[in-house]
């Protein structure tokens, strides 16, 4: 599609609409917001959270990238509702602090969001929900089984597959 997309718009719209697209984005990166930023001024520039959470000490806003893209932030804002810390968490270290036996279904949606795909399998007596995230530049996906009673009984790692256009070089 990009491939196509450049040869319509010719090499010097094709380098305008690369720096617009990449001025568009500088908006929404949560990793460029301030400690103390005001909750307001957030959801001005990143818009509504996909989620909500209130915390012990404050409120957790999460800005979900799933199921297209690789990323879930959570803004961690102290009880005046300013922010605290920023944290991109689709990544193999915050996976592997997953409580097996212990996280319940809100843990995980706590920590991660609305999973990219919930599915089932035989083998197993409850929902499969699959992250996807990067690891060193591959494309992977983290899959959190969750029993009957919302409780995570394991953590499965695989690669993501590559869609045939990838596969076949066109970009």
């Amino acid at each position: 599609m990009m491939r196509g997309l450049r040869q319509r718009l010719g090499a010097g719209a094709w380098i305008g609409w690369l720096a617009l697209a990449g001025l568009a984005g500088c908006a929404g990166i949560p990793e460029r917001l301030a400690p103390g930023t005001p909750r307001s001024d957030i959801e001005a520039r990143l818009g509504q959270p996909s989620a909500v959470y209130p915390r012990a000490d404050g409120t957790r806003l999460q800005y979900s990238r799933q199921p297209a893209g690789q990323q879930v932030y959570n803004l961690d804002l102290d009880a005046q509702g300013r922010l605290r810390q920023v944290d991109q968490v689709m990544d193999q270290a915050w996976f592997e602090r997953v409580g097996i036996d212990t996280w319940t279904r809100q843990d995980v949606l706590q920590q991660f969001g609305t999973p990219a795909l919930v599915e089932r399998v035989a083998r197993f007596d409850g929902d499969i929900w699959t992250y996807r995230f990067l690891d060193n530049g591959w494309s992977r996906q983290g899959h959190i089984h969750l029993d009957p009673a919302g409780v995570v009984r394991r953590l499965v790692f695989t690669d993501e597959p590559m869609p045939d256009s990838m596969l076949d070089g066109d970009l």
